[in-house]
């Protein structure tokens, strides 16, 4: 992250949205032509009226931006559905490029960011979370879903297949 002096290029910025606008943010922002990199996350509803997912930002309530700060600052900070610029004393606060690609790197061809590793069976994982919290065993497969995983759990004296939530399995290196 950068602060100071302004320079005639354009750079990365946090934009941070006015609360739960993030994708009015984003479309205003898009129609001024500012490039704009709003990663969402898809999540399985675990209460409510049926199955389903939820579409959710991944990091409420901010965006990114991608502009001129010395010619659009004042464009941007006044589009509807941004509340600010990111700052610090007064001056915009970039993101280095690196930083915006290593998350787009971890987001699907629909824009939705995968926050697990990629398990092949076989794997050994971990459950990092329920009532069975720090059992080991090996990841078999995706169900259908794939929200949910088989893997084979070795205990003492018995083997036996297990279905859980992606969420709660982690791989083990």
């Amino acid at each position: 992250m950068n602060s100071g002096i302004f320079d005639d290029q354009p750079h990365w910025y946090a934009v941070r949205t006015k609360p739960k606008e993030e994708n009015r943010a984003d479309y205003n922002l898009r129609s001024l032509q500012v490039q704009t990199f709003a990663p969402k996350l898809k999540q399985r509803r675990t209460s409510g009226s049926g199955d389903g997912y939820t579409i959710k930002p991944l990091f409420p309530p901010y965006i990114f931006a991608h502009f001129n700060a010395l010619s659009q600052l004042h464009k941007v900070n006044y589009t509807r559905g941004v509340q600010k610029v990111v700052s610090f004393a007064g001056c915009p606060i970039s993101i280095s490029d690196e930083v915006i690609n290593l998350i787009r790197e971890k987001a699907d061809d629909d824009g939705f960011v995968c926050l697990y590793e990629e398990l092949k069976p076989g794997d050994k994982v971990r459950i990092n979370s329920g009532p069975l919290q720090s059992l080991v065993g090996v990841f078999q497969r995706n169900l259908s879903d794939k929200e949910r995983v088989e893997i084979l759990l070795n205990t003492i004296s018995y083997q036996s297949h297990l279905v859980v939530d992606r969420e709660m399995v982690e791989k083990i290196h």
